[in-house]
């Protein structure tokens, strides 16, 4: 009777975990439905290209940025690992809605959430959108590595015929059936704390919601400039745009220069920037500086050196200078510019 109580246990834990497989199995298939059935977001020659959204994670990832920083400023590179991972996504959804060795494909939930958490768990306007999908997806594949699977899963028909692989304790650690542990709960007490600190920790460093002041980087652009300097009558200077909402750009309207009294000396408006020709901007990451209709645009994790010309205004290399920049909502970024030759 205890082992039969036990058997049902097992059974229910798989039953009761049935909307988590299907609603989660298709969050991570639909990412494989999105990019390629319903569009073509693998393309990098298409607007909408699911690298340059990976390149939107770059500028606050936690852990991951040196991986995701490799991957923008190669291309190729970049394109390969969206493929598999496009693909690791639709085999993990599919065969964890088929309950098909649905304990590995917990596994693959929790790996896959846990990459979404690190990447871009600081991205969301409204409700810490990101975060809250990573840390709710490495509960669900945790939750699902418990429970395997049972009625209507692939794992429950292949014990059903008593398929003799099904015996074999490798199968009830990749698949389903009785955990393969006396007593699991010390497992799942573990395992779920460190979940726990994990949700906490990462809800504090990306959004400081457990204790200080409460932010949250997707609000509005931050542009950050360096390398500023004046040569061969010209302005340089790198942008690397960190902040803001990933799905909408910072539009700069104004570049100028001001003397120490702030005065304009030099001033480029939004119709200048618009034309401001491709060779005057190297881009680092595939996601790109580029000039708009109206203005300069510079999406979410772009970084460029950008090189404006000085129309011939001559500067005394003895004075200390400003660099402005303005972007269309308002806000304002101002560093001095450090290297002066003319």
């Amino acid at each position: 009777m205890k082992n039969n109580s036990k058997i049902y246990s097992t059974e229910m834990a798989g039953l009761f975990s049935l909307s988590i497989r299907l609603v989660v199995g298709w969050t991570y298939f639909s990412a494989f439905w999105r990019r390629v059935v319903l569009a073509n977001k693998l393309d990098p020659e298409i607007a909408g290209y699911i690298g340059e959204k990976f390149n939107h994670f770059l500028p606050n990832a936690l852990g991951i940025k040196p991986i995701i920083e490799y991957l923008v400023t190669n291309p190729d590179m970049l394109w390969l690992s969206m493929v598999i991972f496009t693909v690791i996504e639709a085999i993990v959804g599919l065969f964890v809605m088929l309950g098909l060795f649905t304990r590995l494909m917990g596994i693959g939930v929790f790996s896959l959430a846990m990459g979404i958490l690190l990447g871009s768990g600081w991205i969301g306007t409204t409700c810490l959108d990101e975060w809250q999908i990573g840390v709710l997806g490495v509960a669900s594949g945790f939750a699902l590595f418990l429970s395997g699977s049972s009625s209507y899963s692939f794992d429950q028909y292949f014990i059903n015929k008593n398929f003799g692989f099904t015996r074999q304790t490798w199968f009830r650690w990749l698949g389903s059936g009785s955990f393969p542990i006396k007593n699991p709960k010390r497992l799942a007490l573990t395992g779920s704390l460190a979940i726990l600190f994990l949700t906490l920790f990462t809800n504090q460093y990306f959004h400081g919601g457990i204790f200080g002041t409460l932010h949250n980087k997707s609000v509005k652009p931050k542009i950050e400039i360096s390398n500023t300097s004046i040569a061969d009558n010209s302005l340089h200077f790198e942008i690397y745009r960190t902040e803001g909402v990933d799905v909408y750009g910072s539009f700069l309207i104004g570049i100028q220069v001001l003397d120490e009294k702030g005065n304009i000396i030099i001033k480029k408006d939004g119709t200048d920037l618009s034309k401001l020709s491709t060779s005057n901007i190297n881009n680092h990451y595939v996601a790109n500086v580029k000039p708009g209709k109206h203005s300069l645009i510079v999406p979410l994790g772009a970084k460029a050196d950008l090189t404006i010309d000085m129309d011939n205004i001559a500067l005394d290399e003895k004075k200390q200078y400003t660099l402005k920049l303005i972007d269309i909502s308002g806000i304002e970024w101002e560093v001095p510019i450090n290297t002066f030759q003319q």
